[in-house]
């Protein structure tokens, strides 16, 4: 419900900007998160009727409800997170998210005070049904302000930061190849942290799915996605990190997803204890195994079981994912597919000593990338 701006190594700070240019981008990034909270409403509404909670019949009266809160707790979001957002992004990092998270809890417990407080007034409750009314808004409200929130927060950090690193690069007139190494970067930083709708909007379907039947398997998930959010920001910080960490955001991801698929999607990772310290690209394993989560999972009622595994050969990095998918080539991705963006980034990062690779293993399609293990 804010917006960032931080800037990459190299570039201007926000402090450096002028005062003009930064409090236009203020108020812009400001009236943006505003406007954005009816089609938060609007998904809340379809939530409550995917899963049972309302009917078509109360549609709109559920979504002035949605409405009512949604104001109450995303205007105060927007205001202080999009300021605390611009002040102190660059100096805390990724320690900003805690943060933001604690502003987020406190105007989720006062909008939900101040909007059962509205709706009593204009009729919709009695008073007698205020605290009920409150028990029953407040944990959806929680959970739904956290996830929303620091998602599109770390969101649109991510795009105003590409913004102010092209706006300093034009304003110090850097050379040509300098400022194309900087917008790449920008770009791939980008790329490396931007989750997919489709994704965050089944995440928050299985929350809330999960709140009723198992709050303490919801509260995980929100934790999960939190983690996922934190390893983007501090990947966008710097160009590797150790398959350790990767491995850890990749378990989480998959976590998230088994909440959807449940059995349908299985996995075992092999990877040996003497690779954990490597350097590898973040989220370039998480990219093959959201390929085969998103086309082989997802299309197929008996689900797949995935293997995921890492090994090095002499002075090469090789990390694989397998199913029993049909298989594809490579020829036929798009270049702004998510495996085209990664085999662009190993180009990127290695030159030729960087590849994606598919071929078929005893049946079973082996998705997977090799670079160098010493950078």
């Amino acid at each position: 419900m804010s917006v960032d701006s931080r800037d990459t190594v190299g570039c201007e700070t926000d402090s450096d900007a002028p005062a003009s240019v930064m409090g236009r981008a203020m108020r812009k990034a400001m009236f943006k998160g505003i406007f954005t909270m009816p089609f938060v409403a609007a998904l809340i509404v379809i939530l409550f009727l995917v899963l049972g909670h309302a009917r078509v019949s109360e549609t709109v009266t559920r979504f002035f409800e949605s409405l009512v809160y949604t104001l109450l707790i995303g205007v105060p979001s927007a205001v202080v997170l999009t300021w605390m957002s611009f002040k102190w992004t660059t100096r805390m990092g990724s320690l900003i998210l805690p943060l933001q998270a604690l502003v987020l809890i406190a105007s989720a417990t006062i909008g939900c005070l101040m909007a059962a407080l509205v709706l009593q007034w204009i009729g919709v409750y009695s008073s007698s049904f205020y605290w009920r009314e409150f028990r029953t808004s407040y944990p959806f409200s929680i959970v739904i302000t956290l996830v929303v929130g620091l998602t599109l927060t770390t969101y649109q950090t991510l795009r105003q930061q590409l913004q102010f690193t092209t706006l300093a690069l034009r304003t110090k007139q850097v050379e040509q190849e300098r400022a194309y190494k900087l917008l790449a970067e920008a770009r791939l930083s980008s790329l490396e942290s931007r989750l997919h709708p489709h994704f965050l909007f089944n995440t928050l379907n299985s929350i809330a799915a999960l709140i009723p039947r198992d709050p303490e398997r919801a509260e995980d998930t929100v934790g999960k996605l939190a983690s996922l959010l934190r390893f983007s920001l501090a990947a966008n910080q710097t160009g590797f990190v150790p398959l350790a960490q990767e491995l850890k955001f990749v378990r989480d991801y998959l976590e998230i997803e088994a909440t959807r698929f449940g059995a349908r999607l299985q996995y075992e990772i092999e990877v040996p204890e003497t690779l954990m310290e490597l350097k590898t690209p973040p989220m370039a394993l998480q990219s093959l195994v959201e390929n085969a989560v998103k086309h082989v999972v997802a299309q197929r009622t008996e689900g797949a079981r995935l293997h995921i595994e890492g090994r090095r050969d002499g002075d090469v990095v090789r990390l694989e994912v397998t199913d029993d998918g049909p298989g594809f080539s490579l020829d036929a991705v798009a270049p702004e597919h998510g495996l085209g963006n990664l085999r662009a980034r190993l180009e990127l990062l290695f030159g030729d000593r960087g590849k994606l690779f598919v071929t078929r293993r005893d049946s079973l399609t082996v998705v997977g990338l090799e670079f160098p293990a010493e950078l």
